[in-house]
């Protein structure tokens, strides 16, 4: 689950930078992902995950320590933000609602540090009685983020490719059974990671920009998604469309994102933010109570299918990064992007 599209390039170009997830080819209709129950553990490489020091927790207390002074300078401390360096939290505890905003330049890229970073900061917010909503967006121009990190998985050990997909595991798991209202403000092309991460949001508005694609398009790549987002984005456009989309690796316009169903609304550029705050706004009239009760019986089953498989899974991903023949792929593809970018 490493692709990425340019914010600018049509289905199947190669992403941005080398941070930008797998955008181009690695080994096409060679090499197939075992991110399925099936997959046999064929490196016989063997990580005890259970035993992973969970990434966040040496962060507590040091990455969200800083706050910065609001635009305009006015506001106590309830109104003021803060966050890490990767990510920004914008609050309003008058309205209970906060905007928090990924930067992790040019592309946010799902590295570690990202992805540690916004589970520290989800799981404040979700802490904080006084905040029942959040708002998921870019601070990065043009896109809401291009995938996961290739230098992430790339030249590594296996005890780090396992820590690596057990925080995208965390990630998901951590939005996708929130207790807080999760809307999805898309300001930006939205492939692979990307789109995982506003699947597991309650509501999603994407720009009306046609470069501005969204979708899993692992199979380009020759990979595939794995079970639990495959389960997710049945959940959401139904069987039939999901199957086609993956095994095609479509990415949708918007119009099209909004016909299937994997978007809620569509609008203007620079109407994104206020419109995501006016559907906030509908699932905030709600009582909590009674919302989250009916979000967790629909989503339980399909997140305690990975949870029940979650060792595996993983042990699943480390025994694929390591093949040498996906190593060798994947330095040749960063050299690639190395020397476009110099």
């Amino acid at each position: 689950m490493t692709c990425s599209a340019e914010p600018d390039a049509p289905p199947g170009r190669s992403g941005p930078g080398p941070r930008g997830g797998a955008g181009g080819k690695i080994t096409p209709g060679v090499e197939t992902c075992p991110f399925s129950d099936k997959m046999a553990l064929a490196s016989g490489v063997r990580v005890p995950a259970r035993a992973l020091l969970r990434p966040w927790a040496l962060l507590w207390g040091t990455t969200l320590g800083r706050r910065e002074p609001a635009a305009g300078g006015g506001g106590g401390d309830g109104e003021r933000r803060f966050g890490s360096q990767r990510v920004l939290v914008e609050p309003d505890a008058a309205a209970g609602v906060a905007v928090m905003k990924f930067r992790n330049p040019p592309v946010n890229s799902l590295s570690l540090e990202l992805l540690t970073e916004l589970v520290i900061s989800l799981e404040k917010l979700e802490n904080d009685k006084t905040f029942r909503g959040v708002i998921l967006t870019s601070d990065c121009p043009r896109v809401f983020s291009a995938g996961l990190d290739l230098t992430e998985m790339c030249g590594r050990n296996p005890a780090h490719y396992a820590e690596y997909w057990k925080a995208v595991q965390e990630l998901w798991l951590r939005t996708y059974l929130s207790s807080l209202v999760l809307v999805a403000a898309i300001n930006g092309a939205c492939p692979a990671g990307g789109c995982v991460i506003a699947l597991a949001c309650d509501c999603r508005v994407l720009a009306d920009n046609p470069k501005y694609h969204i979708g899993l398009n692992e199979t380009l790549l020759g990979i595939i998604a794995p079970f639990w987002i495959k389960d997710a984005y049945v959940n959401t456009i139904g069987h039939r469309t999901a199957e086609k989309a993956l095994q095609l690796g479509l990415l949708f316009p918007p119009a099209e994102a909004l016909q299937v169903g994997l978007v809620d609304q569509v609008a203007p550029e620079g109407q994104v933010l206020s419109t995501a705050l006016s559907e906030m706004a509908r699932w905030l009239a709600i009582p909590d109570h009674a919302r989250q009760l009916t979000k967790n019986m629909m989503r339980k089953a399909t997140a305690d299918r990975l949870l029940r498989q979650r060792d595996a899974d993983i042990q699943n991903f480390v025994s694929f990064i390591c093949r040498d023949s996906i190593q060798k792929s994947l330095q040749v593809y960063l050299e690639k992007l190395r020397q476009r970018k110099g």
